[in-house]
């Protein structure tokens, strides 16, 4: 069973790279607001470090990464490396897109959350986020 938590969750949302097409993101920044959760949305053409600093300064209890620009490889690592040096073990680090699932497996070894691709129901981001947060974090 889940337990309560006290305050919403937050969550920043986040388009990395050149990847230009921010409607998935922002279908999910709704859905998480509408679910409750307090929604960061960064806007398109973020660095994984202007990802991570904004989640410092937020105080996040998650990112999620919206990339479809087959960039992910690259950006979920350097993300999860910047999370570890600023000591943001606690953080949760999900996203979704064009992620053949072999990349998905391998970057979940490395630490990512689950990734979810296109058509998934955005009620399972929600839940998914929330059970991680309340099981994780501190509150």
């Amino acid at each position: 069973m889940e337990k309560p938590l006290n305050r919403p969750v937050r969550v920043l949302v986040a388009k990395v790279g050149l990847d230009g097409h921010d409607r998935g993101a922002k279908v999910i920044a709704a859905a998480l607001r509408d679910a409750g959760m307090e929604v960061i949305y960064t806007g398109l053409r973020q660095t994984p470090d202007m990802v991570v600093n904004a989640a410092l300064q937020e105080d996040v209890d998650a990112i999620g990464v919206s990339i479809l620009s087959g960039a992910h490889m690259t950006v979920f690592p350097r993300i999860m490396a910047l999370m570890k040096e600023k000591k943001m073990d606690d953080v949760l680090l999900t996203g979704g897109g064009i992620i053949p699932e072999t990349d998905m497996n391998e970057l979940n070894e490395l630490g990512v959350g689950r990734l979810f691709p296109p058509g998934t129901r955005t009620e399972d981001i929600a839940i998914y986020i929330r059970e991680w947060v309340a099981a994780h974090r501190d509150f």
